[in-house]
């Protein structure tokens, strides 16, 4: 029997796979988006990943880590789809073996996440299905030739007879079917989950009657002005974000609920209305990711509003010996908080709204914890609908099995934003600003060497709490040449910030962030 050319077959491989990704999005959509293959696929990476490779793709893509990874996976995706359908055109029972071991990982990876529920497997397993039929239809189309074999001639052998060859328009029109499919089921099955699991009319239904605060935060003030300079407040759209979420969670605030339970006296279940009917505060805090290397950008300030956490707590009696609290969201994830910070007098909330508007989807809405002085890790649990109060010794959180630091104060640290980094200046008075960091702690004293030359008191902006980052400016006399910069910070406690450098695994980098200037 005749085979199909190796491009013919490998495309009919990769549409064979799209095929499979296409039906699985749509019935996806009938299940939640986090069952589609993609997302259980790049969990699965994301939760085994070495630290070495996560943080080389959290440093080199920042924000973008996600989308790279979706891009190598759907890039391995089609090369092993492209050597199945070479495979099924020569050797049709390997190629369906293939195509039920892909479906069979999938499966795994779907089950493996840590919110699985049966349902899950809708998806990969009718998508596998069609997957399978698309590649046995689109590498063999003889199969489905029905034309009958040709006579033997006169005085031949039945070892004579041949199949007719293949029709070549029936392979294009499978194949083009099957294009057709794919594109049909994948983008109206994303259309289909847009629809049906989309929050945002849900935040704007609550945009226009944001409670009062019974204490507000305290005015910024006008802070320091510089080009180049970070500003006081980050917005909304800058903020930056880390988190495992391929598909950010969509939670309707008229669903939203929370439940405390654990070593406490009394379980609280609270819906939006309830948590929002409470006291509410505002405050400026600033949170910052354990990846953010020195000089990154890991890191916002944001006016938060929402209910004081410790209040709830205190509510449901805390029982003795506990001594973490455990958040966790929709999508599985985990973190663990010490239960003393919480406690210990900071302004810990359950925030809905950040930077005078319902909290962003992709920050978190309808409901996030902040707790300031802590890295994001063990504090700011988004999408948050569960807290247990627990123990250390009882329960380790997602990060903390990969091998991050149970307890995570942020650490003092200081950036130099402008002049930028291997950029060039003009002799004369030059501005050297940033901002520096020590939450809970605030910020005293910010200094600047140029050339291992004497450290510098740099000015700092108006410091109206100790949980944010504190600008700071100092006037440069740059002379012609090559000079390199650095930054370091004191903070409210007196502590100079150390000059060991640190990588961020377990628990936060640290270093002194420096520059090389040129002077012209």
């Amino acid at each position: 029997m005749r085979r199909s050319g190796w491009p013919g077959a490998a495309l009919a491989g990769v549409l064979s796979a799209a095929v499979a990704v296409g039906v699985a999005e749509a019935i996806a959509a009938f299940v939640r988006p986090e069952a589609t293959p993609f997302v259980t696929i790049s969990g699965a990476v994301t939760d085994r990943a070495p630290q070495g490779p996560r943080e080389w793709a959290i440093r080199t893509f920042g924000t973008a880590d996600k989308a790279f990874l979706l891009t190598v996976i759907t890039v391995l995706l089609a090369l092993f789809a492209a050597g199945l359908g070479a495979l099924a055109a020569r050797r049709l029972r390997y190629g369906i073996v293939g195509v039920l071991a892909l479906g069979a990982f999938v499966a795994w990876t779907a089950v493996d996440r840590p919110s699985y529920t049966p349902a899950d497997l809708a998806p990969v397993l009718v998508g596998t299905l069609f997957g399978m039929l698309a590649l046995i239809l689109s590498t063999r189309p003889d199969l489905v030739d029905r034309r009958p074999l040709a006579r033997p001639l006169p005085g031949a052998s039945e070892d004579d007879v041949r199949e007719p060859a293949p029709d070549t328009s029936r392979r294009t029109v499978i194949l083009v079917g099957a294009a057709a499919v794919a594109a049909v089921t994948g983008f109206g099955g994303r259309m289909l989950q847009h629809a049906r699991f989309n929050a945002e009319r849900s935040r704007a239904s609550v945009a226009g009657n944001l409670p009062a605060p019974i204490s507000a935060a305290a005015p910024a003030g006008p802070g320091l002005i510089e080009p180049g300079l970070t500003p006081y407040l980050t917005s909304n759209a800058d903020f930056y974000r880390i988190d495992t979420a391929f598909t950010v969670p969509q939670l309707r605030a008229e669903d939203w609920q929370l439940r405390i339970h654990g070593l406490v006296d009394r379980e609280i279940r609270l819906d939006y209305p309830q948590l929002r009917a409470r006291l509410a505060i505002e405050r400026d805090i600033t949170l910052a990711c354990v990846s953010n290397e020195v000089g990154g950008d890991l890191i916002g300030n944001a006016r938060w509003l929402g209910t004081p956490l410790a209040d709830l707590l205190r509510e449901a009696g805390i029982r003795p010996g506990a001594d973490q609290i455990v958040s966790r969201s929709p999508d599985g994830m985990t973190i663990g908080t010490p239960l003393r910070e919480v406690l210990d007098g900071r302004d810990a909330m359950l925030a809905y709204a950040m930077n005078g508007e319902p909290l962003p989807i992709k920050h978190g809405f309808p409901v996030r914890m902040v707790v300031p002085g802590l890295y994001g890790y063990v504090s700011a649990c988004k999408w948050i609908v569960d807290l247990e109060v627990t123990r250390f010794d009882a329960f380790s959180a997602y990060w903390v099995k990969l091998g991050w630091a149970r307890q995570a104060p942020i650490k003092t640290q200081s950036r130099l934003d402008t002049p930028r980094d291997e950029g060039t200046v003009n002799a004369g008075r030059v501005p050297v600003a940033g901002v520096a960091w020590a939450q809970h702690r605030g910020i005293a004293a910010v200094e600047i060497q140029v050339d291992e030359g004497p450290w510098q008191p740099a000015e700092l902006a108006p410091q109206t709490t100790t949980d944010t980052w504190r600008q700071y400016r100092w006037m440069w006399d740059a002379t012609p040449g090559r000079h390199v910069l650095r930054v370091r910070a004191t903070d409210g406690t007196g502590a100079v910030q150390t000059a060991k450098n640190a990588d961020v695994v377990p628990d936060g980098a640290t270093g002194y962030h420096r520059i090389g200037v040129t002077v012209r």
